[in-house]
């Protein structure tokens, strides 16, 4: 299943930041293609403040949803994140998106369903927007997992190049919940070391030096990630779905292909199979090559839906 919003294109960052609108068109139109006729589409709800809440103090979603700049301003949060005009509506959607994917799959409406948003959500701390985020997406779905589905032990693992240290902070007081993340190192937010293991060893961070390959990112999620994940045996597994370790990327320096995205896509899948009943959601995070993002979204929903159209 692809859920999305045309609002997640209203998110105005102006001219030459990487995080644009045409991020997101690029992928909705890799996936019109009609290699993916079969997959179920739904328009994203914008996620409630219940939802919010489940990860953010209100005093953060009041700043972000009380900012109401005119047509063609910016707010500037720091120097990478920006509120436009239509920025609060986008990240509500996106956040929605997330939470919808999760019903979805718990519902049995689809078994794996991807979450086509902007802006990104996993460096957007509990009381603090940053890094292009403004909401925890991802994390938020790991929480609302919890709270309308009953699940005990959810799992949020993350392949963006960069570290999520907000998908971290929100979920690694909790021993019944899981995160883990692969990233260059140094880079940015410059967190996301391996002796950050979270309150009961339930977090694994796996740094890759600039310019590692496909070789030792497999051989990482291979050695630490995925085997951690399989003893923590999550309920649900959600991913961030960051494109932007492509060796074509240019805000990092990690070497990735497609063909490394797809692997460990399958990984996952197997992860999902073997402890999830194959229930499995996945939200759009990084990646800023518009062709390398199209290119590897388009082979990780391929990937995603190896059931048929009944996982849409």
């Amino acid at each position: 299943m692809l859920i999305s919003h045309p609002a997640c294109l209203a998110h105005d960052t102006g001219p030459g930041h990487p995080e644009r609108p045409a991020r997101l068109q690029g992928v909705l139109e890799a996936l019109s293609h009609p290699a993916f006729a079969a997959l179920l589409r739904e328009p994203a709800p914008p996620a409630t403040e219940a939802h919010l809440k489940l990860a953010h103090p209100e005093a953060h979603i009041q700043r972000i949803l009380d900012a109401r700049p005119a047509d063609g301003v910016r707010i500037q949060i720091d120097p990478d994140t920006l509120l436009s005009a239509g920025s609060a509506q986008a990240a509500l959607h996106a956040a929605g998106a997330a939470c919808a994917a999760v019903d979805a799959v718990m519902s049995g409406h689809a078994d794996a369903a991807f979450a086509a948003v902007r802006p990104p959500g996993h460096h957007a701390e509990p009381d603090r927007a940053m890094g292009f985020c403004l909401f925890g997406n991802a994390a938020i779905a790991v929480l609302h997992a919890r709270a309308r589905w009953g699940l005990r032990r959810v799992a949020l693992v993350d392949f963006d190049v960069h570290h999520g240290n907000g998908s971290q902070a929100m979920l690694q007081d909790d021993p019944d919940l899981f995160y883990a993340s692969s990233h260059q190192s140094p880079c940015y937010p410059g967190t996301g070391a391996a002796d950050e293991r979270g309150v009961a060893d339930n977090v694994v961070n796996l740094p890759l030096a600039p310019g590692s390959g496909g070789a030792a990112f497999r051989r990482g999620w291979s050695g630490s990630i995925l085997p951690a994940l399989d003893r923590f045996a999550p309920e649900l597994l959600i991913v961030s779905a960051g494109f932007d370790a492509h060796r074509d990327d240019p805000l990092a320096a990690l070497q990735l292909g497609v063909e490394d995205f797809v692997w460990l896509t399958r990984e996952l899948l197997r992860i999902a199979d073997r402890h999830c009943g194959g229930r499995i959601v996945s939200v759009m995070e990084g990646g800023y090559d518009l062709a390398a993002l199209a290119g590897c979204v388009a082979a990780h929903v391929q990937t995603l839906m190896r059931r048929g159209s009944a996982a849409g």
